[in-house]
């Protein structure tokens, strides 16, 4: 017989996840004009307010190369303020239990971090990352992968010594945008080498929508079998062809219980054009349009996961106002569905019934909640092309 209870056939399945919230950071870095300081801290604190425990606020590297991030120190300063501590308290969270992170791609900006922490206003987390394809590992950190693996190493050793968290990105894991097709065992392997060196959690990347349901089933089962704590673990999908969905499926599926997303599906590859001036960011964009890449959205992974019975401890109807009001400061539609179509009502749409029913089924003297006509049998007796039996003998 057939098993029908999901979390039966897959027993790695988790009932809640942990969903963190990157949006003024990699939703932002993609974008051509300057997104005011101001509005970053709207986003960041709203969201923390609608729920996220996890959040990226902003990218300590170089501003000449990336200078949607110039005003780092200032966002920094803005969420460590005693007025949103008390904004916090009021609303009932806990600003203890929030994850301030910071990507830090080289040791001058893990430097910045650490001082930063020292001011009181830095990270709680940074991020350090790898791709196995050493083309893209190369256009975006500028060593090869020997050279950075000695950085990473020691650079996670002077955060930890700082109270700072380091999380270790692995990229490329379902394909290079430079190079092609990658292997998912030297994914694995280069989790297993964050670990070795003191990473505390690992993200695993697609960051240009190469992953599909299978092989993203298939990375995260080997991930599990070989180090099979959950919260260790994070994934990290790009949209580019509207099959993103089906890889979140099939993360969880697998075991994994912690997802980034963004706001409106913001995002991509870091801009190299910001306020009509060309800037340095990683080079030319992979794609043939770049209107048309980004990540996972929050909006609309929040509704998939309620609606599979996965709590996540957001305040959904929050964050789908967020989400509107993000695509007045981005100036577009964006590519949340949920926005515009809400989630599912439960208790229905009455306004939409055509009067008349009750009085319809009064008059034909049926009872109500008659489905079928009352002179027909109790069960259906089916024809024999239709039945298992018949199925079963055919093949």
């Amino acid at each position: 017989m057939t098993e029908y209870d999901y979390w039966n056939i897959f027993p790695r399945m988790p009932r809640r996840a942990v969903v963190g919230d990157i949006t003024i950071r990699d939703g932002f870095q993609h974008e051509e004009r300057f997104i005011s300081t101001e509005a970053k801290v709207f986003y960041a604190q709203e969201m923390i307010l609608a729920g996220a425990k996890d959040i990226e606020i902003t990218n300590l590297g170089n501003p000449q190369n990336m200078p949607q991030f110039k005003d780092a120190e200032q966002v920094f300063r803005a969420m460590r303020s005693e007025a949103f501590r008390q904004r916090c308290a009021k609303a009932g969270v806990r600003y203890e239990d929030i994850t301030m992170t910071a990507v830090t791609i080289r040791e001058s900006a893990v430097d910045t971090a650490i001082a930063l922490k020292q001011q009181g206003i830095g990270p709680d987390r940074i991020l350090m990352m790898v791709s196995t394809d050493p083309e893209h590992h190369y256009a975006n950190s500028g060593a090869t992968l020997s050279q950075y693996w000695r950085e990473a190493e020691r650079c996670i050793g002077k955060a930890r010594d700082a109270g700072i968290k380091t999380c270790g990105t692995v990229s490329t894991i379902w394909g290079s945008p430079i190079s092609g097709a990658t292997r998912l065992e030297d994914a694995v392997e280069f989790t297993r080498r964050f670990f070795s060196i003191g990473a505390h959690d690992v993200e695993h990347a697609d960051h240009d929508g190469s992953a599909n349901a299978a092989d993203v089933y298939r990375y995260f089962s080997l991930v599990l079998d070989a180090m099979p704590q959950p919260d260790a673990h994070l994934c990290h999908l790009h949209e580019t062809k509207r099959i993103a969905s089906a890889s979140v499926l099939a993360a969880l599926q697998a075991g994994i219980c912690r997802f980034e997303a963004t706001l409106g599906g913001l995002g991509g590859q870091p801009a190299n054009f910001l306020d009509g001036c060309p800037v340095r960011g990683t080079g030319e964009y992979y794609y043939k349009d770049p209107r048309y890449v980004g990540l996972i959205c929050m909006e609309d992974l929040l509704v998939q996961l309620d609606e599979l019975g996965i709590g996540t401890g957001y305040d959904i109807g929050r964050v789908l106002w967020l989400g509107e009001k993000m695509e007045k400061t981005i100036g577009r539609r964006l590519r949340s569905e949920a926005v515009i179509n809400g989630r599912t009502e439960k208790s229905g749409n009455p306004q939409f019934a055509r009067p008349g029913l009750k009085r319809l089924v009064a008059e034909s003297g049926e009872p109500p909640g008659q489905a079928f006509p009352g002179d027909w049998p109790a069960a259906p007796v089916l024809p024999e092309p239709w039945g298992p039996a018949a199925w079963a003998k055919e093949h």
